[in-house]
């Protein structure tokens, strides 16, 4: 399997060194309040995404303690938090993968109390999962002509997949290769291209650095950025707390299934409570 030839460009300059995982050894005290939101005026305030008090169980375990939070028009925001925090399982609740016991999750002002997941999908929000998910008996132009499963328009189609060979010029040189015989890097660019086919309004990530190299989480860090430029607005879990504050404009600590801290991402980045639990410092 082919490696990428050389480093990617970009904002290798700004982006924080790359740290290892790290499990929080210190809980932190739950505060109240939050913090000021985005200092980029640009951005637009309104919420796309707002959550409020989601209870989520697997059986008896009571996974998602009230959790609340929003995400407004073109924000990266991220969830940060050790293992077993919560953090995939508020995912895969936002989607309607899960169905919450108590609470709501209201998108572009409706509800998704009764939404199924493919009708979260066509209201305009995509979900990249932990493990990327790709189809590995498929080709790389199969893979992504499925995420565009609710588009009719062969035209469409195509020009769709352009662009993801423009924003990905790797998946076009494996355009006919199998899925399943991508490096985990392209494994993980499709995910990505694939969400992309629906054209979402708010894309969902889920350890998108996970088993891959410094050089592919650069690159895939990259292009989030990139995405984020161009309108898109993302929710971000991520166990990289360096490189997902260094991009996010604000972010939130989960622990146990309760957020217990919020605000601007370059100050929780600075918060020596958060500096000591998730960022090995």
């Amino acid at each position: 399997m082919s490696a990428p030839a050389g480093p990617p460009q970009g904002r290798a300059s700004q982006t924080p060194e790359r740290a290892q995982p790290a499990n929080c050894a210190h809980p932190l005290p739950q505060e109240g309040g939050g913090g000021e939101g985005t200092p980029v005026s640009a951005l637009d305030r309104t919420p796309l995404l707002t959550v409020e008090d989601l209870h989520t169980y697997y059986g008896h375990i009571h996974a998602l303690k009230g959790v609340s939070f929003e995400v407004r028009q073109g924000e990266i925001v991220t969830l940060i938090g050790g293992n077993g925090a919560g953090k995939t399982t508020t995912l895969h609740t936002v989607s309607r993968l899960i169905k919450p016991q108590r609470g709501r999750v209201i998108f572009d002002g409706t509800d998704l109390a009764t939404a199924l997941p493919h009708e979260v999908v066509a209201r305009g929000m995509a979900h990249v999962p932990e493990g990327r998910r790709i189809f590995p008996q498929l080709t790389v132009r199969e893979n992504l002509e499925i995420g565009a499963f609710a588009v009719t328009d062969k035209a469409t189609i195509e020009a769709r997949i352009a662009r993801g060979f423009d924003l990905f010029p790797r998946l076009k040189e494996r355009e006919k290769q199998l899925g399943g015989t991508l490096s985990g890097g392209e494994q993980q660019m499709l995910a990505v291209a694939r969400a992309l086919m629906q054209e979402p309004r708010l894309i969902l990530l889920d350890e998108p650095s996970m088993g891959l190299s410094p050089l592919y989480v650069e690159t895939i860090f990259d292009i989030l950025v990139s995405l984020n430029e161009a309108g898109k607005t993302i929710l971000l879990v991520e166990q990289n707390a360096h490189m997902a504050l260094g991009i996010a404009h604000r972010a939130y600590v989960l622990q146990t299934g309760q957020i217990v801290r919020e605000g601007e991402a370059k100050a929780l980045a600075e918060d020596p409570a958060v500096k000591d639990a998730y960022l090995g410092e």
